[in-house]
């Protein structure tokens, strides 16, 4: 059932470490829609396979925790590495594709720092939620195929129930393993981490004269890809370290995280970032921070000239992919030159009127529904939001089909629902699953996680997921145990 590549490097590369086991684990939430790919049951397994799963059999492939470094803040810090999570195996699904199993919250590593090596209930339910938002919504992420909780506690703030995340993806190779070879001067082990990226995830540039340049390029599109989602759709990650940082481009380490509720392309979601290093406006800044730290890992493959030449793609990369999406989330297909105020206007005004960005959007896609009244509601400043939408709907009218037909309102607004959102994870609704979950009720964590693999649709009957956050629940900040 299981492969494992990785435990095929050399032992630089990880330590292998045998999980220790929570007391009386149980099943909050099983993805019986992503287990199927991978033909898993689609019921939660009991028995040997979930004994497997959870680290309480052993497997033929000791399970091993990944060394690696990073910049936290800004900072290097070489003492990283799998603290609470460990490599399983991998699981090959139905396209023949190759997907590890991390299990998170399995105990103590050599790379702990201290800690215990444990993951709580809520920053496990967090994770899982909005990894499987994220997929929803068409995001680059990591998935999850299940979270357990279990009996035995866990001290954070206050005892807390222990609990495990199996999370999944091509790769947890992240930024900073290649950072960890480059400043312990461990220049083979670097190469070859390099061959095993380009083997097993970039295997169009084993073709290339320069496949490390291919790679690197690579990763500069998908990063710049996985940003333009991220700002298009009011995501903010919180902790944009190089060690949370996937080299092939997807979400990963879910911590305080955040979507944007009223637009505030300024707002911090991490309680711990007190500079505002992470705001949600400075990610694509920070993203080519991160990759700027990247090329320097890679110095020794590839040139200086052809790193500084692949790093200034990324912002007309970046460019391109948030153009595309935000022209589809307003129904814009071509290009023009006004188009650039009509956007930026917009985004200050939804700024200086304090208007919830989701929100927002869907209103706007459903005015062949409903009208532009509902638009208008949003607004204490109608006057303003009049201005701008009259602007917008003449753009519209400039929107011809193939045939030389200008495209409806219902055409229009028909493909924006299917890229605008009415549900998304608000911090809000995380909360009330975590404490109804914290008191015994799984109820809400399972309704959530299937209310979001569909977010795109009207589902009538949960429309008040779709609500705006109640005061107390508007704009939170979280901490990184979140």
């Amino acid at each position: 059932m299981f492969s494992h590549r990785y435990a095929a490097l050399p032992d630089v590369f990880y330590t292998k470490v045998v999980p220790q086991p929570l007391d009386n684990t149980r099943w909050v939430v099983w993805n019986s829609h992503f287990a199927n790919q991978f033909g898993l049951p689609q019921q939660a397994p009991d028995g040997e396979l979930k004994r497997l799963l959870t680290g309480e059999k052993s497997l033929e492939n000791t399970p091993l925790a990944m060394k690696y470094a990073g910049h936290q803040f800004g900072v290097y810090n070489p003492d990283l590495g799998d603290g609470r999570g460990l490599l399983i195996g991998e699981l090959t699904n139905h396209r023949d594709e190759i997907f590890d199993l991390h299990l998170k919250g399995c105990g103590v590593t050599p790379y702990s720092r201290a800690g215990d090596g444990r993951a709580v209930l809520r920053s496990t339910i967090r994770e899982y939620l909005c990894s499987e938002a994220m997929a929803g919504l068409g995001i680059p992420t990591t998935r999850a195929l299940g979270m357990l909780v279990s009996d035995t506690l866990v001290y954070r703030d206050k005892s807390e129930q222990g609990a495990l995340l199996l999370r999944m993806s091509p790769t947890h190779i992240r930024f900073g393993h290649f950072e960890h070879f480059f400043y312990s001067e461990q220049f083979d082990e670097l190469k070859l981490l390099a061959d095993k990226v380009i083997e097993w995830h970039f295997s169009s540039a084993l073709d290339s004269e320069q496949p490390y340049q291919a790679m690197f390029e690579q990763v500069i599109e998908r990063t710049a890809e996985m940003i333009a989602y991220w700002q298009a759709y009011g995501f903010t990650h919180g902790v944009m370290n190089t060690d949370n940082m996937s080299i092939i481009g997807e979400t990963f380490d879910y911590g305080p995280f955040a979507f944007l509720d009223d637009y505030n392309p300024d707002y911090v979601c991490n309680h711990s970032d007190y500079q505002g290093r992470y705001a949600f406006n400075q990610q694509p800044r920070i993203a080519l921070w991160n990759l700027t730290a990247l090329a320097h890992s890679l110095s020794p493959l590839i040139s200086r000239e052809m790193l500084e030449k692949t790093l200034a793609r990324f912002e007309p990369c970046l460019g391109h992919h948030f153009s595309r999406l935000m022209r589809a989330k307003l129904g814009i297909n071509s290009q023009q030159q006004s188009d650039t105020r009509l956007f930026s206007t917009m985004f200050d005004l939804l700024h200086k009127q304090q208007i919830d960005y989701t929100r927002f959007l869907r209103e706007l896609s459903s005015i062949d529904i409903d009208g532009i009244d509902r638009v208008l509601d949003l607004f204490a400043d109608r006057q303003l939001a009049t201005q701008w939408l009259t602007h917008y709907l003449e753009r519209c009218q400039q929107e011809l089909t193939a045939s030389g037909e200008v495209i409806s309102d219902r055409q229009r607004c028909e493909a924006m629902r299917r890229v605008n959102p009415k549900f998304i994870l608000r911090n809000y609704l995380a909360q009330i699953a975590i404490d109804q979950a914290e008191l015994g009720d799984f109820s809400e964590v399972q309704r959530l996680s299937e209310l979001l693999k569909y977010p795109f649709d009207e589902q009538p009957e949960m429309s008040k997921y779709a609500d705006l956050p109640p005061a107390w629940g508007k704009d939170m900040s979280l901490s990184c145990s979140s």
